[in-house]
């Protein structure tokens, strides 16, 4: 029999909590499930090595912010940009694709890509037996160097039996999961639906580490109620399956976001994600979110995932401003911590110059430095430093450093710093989140060094902020309508000696994210267009989570 206090618990309003994993923070929101009114939220910096660690503080700091009863919360939704950073960054599981059938040979960034007679034609009849031994043969070789198998026979949404014996064979040499593509894809095409399935097995166990992660800040907050994961079309993946369906997590950021933009009651609209990061565009057409007709591209990977139709630019608010030796200013796309967000770093006055010396590195404090890389020795004895010093002390330098140092941010072993868009609105008085001191020692530096007056300077960088905005959105519609990308020429249409191109966009702009408020006006205005930025914006994608793992 239930208590009285159970009772009274069952009688009362159900929450769901929403959290998405972004490039920057990860943010969380508890709705009631009554009238989607927002009760509490939460902002954390995303943890890139433990993103499952990310969301269980977003999760904590939520909830201990509400006195509500973890009974009353009916279920937990998740937006996580863990496919999508794997990909890009090349993590994961080695995979072993099979491909069966004729086919023009192609690579995928795997492991091995196996091509194998066999196959069907477009009636569902065999075109070859399949060959077996060579399947066993090359089984043999591979079992030692792989995590998980691919496999892909030709027109298998037709007959899929060649899959299935060459998933029977692998299973009885190498006890490893294997994913065919007749259960991932039905569409033809076979290099994507190779893509697709060797996906899944990339991605399968970071999903699996994840999904631990998040299960056990379930138990340890006292959850029960069921998790789900938002897929790249906006629907749900129980967190039980996620790992075998771990690809389908891809563009599951830009879905929420869709799906935030889709409840603002705007029949149509561009939904614009102003992160620390990049910035996201997708389209709410009819009322509705736009998929992509052809599938999901994330990095060098075409599959045939379904998803928003998104388009990403590596242009955001910790955007890395540097000035080269002639005093140009660049922008992006890498990000680094803003000046005025640092505690650990030198001052500005001590390191920040041109080029390499545009920002300073760091290790990340919990880092075991026992690690054997030469920059990470040189910065645990020696300290926080630039490029040129590294350099000097290493005797690395050019493009071997560089994507060096690169991957090491990547990995998130080392933090870097410098002058942001972030910086140049604390300095013009925009915002207060942080020490508005440092980043007035940066723009002073760089300002000088570019000739330009301190205000100027910052306001320059505002400007180059918001065209790339407006660029990025231009060359999304180019995109969704044409199919034709057209960067170089829109990147540099102000500076051509002839030709004056003018745009202007014939639907509203909806912005999310903590910096959308400060460059999307302008944008809109350039644009002949409005812009709307909804309660609670700055954790929209969190509300997005929310609204469709309802």
């Amino acid at each position: 029999m239930k208590s009285f206090y159970d009772a009274m618990i069952t009688d009362m309003t159900e929450y769901i909590i929403g959290i998405d994993t972004g490039g920057t923070y990860t943010d969380a929101v508890l709705l009631n499930l009554t009238d989607n009114t927002v009760l509490a939220t939460a902002k954390v910096p995303t943890n890139h090595r433990q993103l499952a660690l990310s969301t269980a503080k977003a999760l904590e700091s939520l909830l201990r912010k509400t006195d509500i009863d973890a009974r009353q919360v009916s279920r937990l939704a998740l937006s996580t940009t863990l496919a999508t950073n794997a990909v890009i960054e090349n993590k994961g599981a080695r995979v072993a694709a099979f491909v069966i059938g004729y086919v023009k040979h192609f690579k995928l960034p795997i492991t091995a890509t196996v091509f194998i007679k066999g196959g069907h034609n477009i009636m569902g009849k065999e075109e070859d037996p399949l060959d077996l031994n060579n399947i066993v043969d090359t089984i043999q070789g591979l079992k030692n160097e792989v995590d998980a198998y691919a496999v892909c026979s030709a027109m298998s949404m037709k007959d899929p039996s060649h899959e299935m014996v060459t998933e029977k064979a692998i299973s009885m040499m190498d006890p490893k999961p294997v994913f065919c593509s007749h259960t991932i894809s039905h569409n033809a095409g076979m290099q994507d639906r190779t893509a697709t399935a060797a996906l899944h097995a990339k991605l399968m166990p970071l999903m699996q580490d994840y999904v631990a992660g998040i299960q056990a800040a379930a138990i340890k907050n006292k959850l029960e109620c069921p998790i789900v994961l938002i897929a790249g079309n906006g629907d749900q993946v129980s967190i039980n399956s996620a790992a075998e369906q771990a690809g389908i997590t891809v563009a599951s950021g830009p879905a929420c976001t869709a799906g935030f933009g889709a409840a603002q009651g705007v029949e149509n609209a561009l939904v614009i994600d102003v992160g620390g990061t990049t910035t996201d565009i997708a389209m709410i057409r009819d009322g509705k979110t736009v998929l992509s007709a052809d599938g999901c591209k994330v990095g060098r990977w075409q599959t045939h995932v379904e998803a928003v139709d998104m388009f990403t630019g590596g242009i955001g608010g910790d955007s890395h401003v540097l000035l080269d030796s002639k005093g140009q200013i660049h922008l992006g796309p890498n990000r680094v911590i803003p000046l005025s967000m640092t505690d650990d770093f030198p001052h500005p006055e001590q390191w920040l110059g041109t080029e390499q010396n545009s920002k300073c590195i760091a290790l990340i404090p919990e880092l075991d430095s026992s690690r054997n890389d030469t920059i990470l020795q040189y910065l645990t004895e020696n300290g926080p430093s630039t490029s040129t010093g590294i350099s000097k002390a290493t005797g690395m330098s050019g493009v071997p450093l560089e994507k060096q140092l690169e991957q090491l941010a990547r990995e998130q072993l080392t933090l870097e710093t410098g002058f942001t868009p972030t910086d140049a609105l604390h300095v013009l008085g925009k915002i207060s989140i942080g020490d508005g001191e440092q980043a007035k020692a940066g723009a002073t530096i760089l300002a000088s060094l570019a000739n330009m007056d301190v205000e100027d300077f910052c306001q320059r960088i505002i400007r180059i902020t918001e065209e790339r905005i407006e660029n990025l959105l231009i060359d999304y519609v180019i995109h969704h309508y044409w199919g034709k990308s057209l960067t170089g020429f829109i990147n540099s249409r102000s500076d051509h000696p002839v030709l004056g191109v003018q745009f202007s966009l014939k639907m509203p702009l909806i912005g999310i994210g903590a910096a959308a408020k400060y460059f999307l006006p302008n944008v809109a205005e350039k644009l002949g267009t409005t812009v709307k930025f909804p309660e609670y914006c700055e954790v929209g994608n969190g509300i997005g989570a929310a609204l469709l793992g309802k």
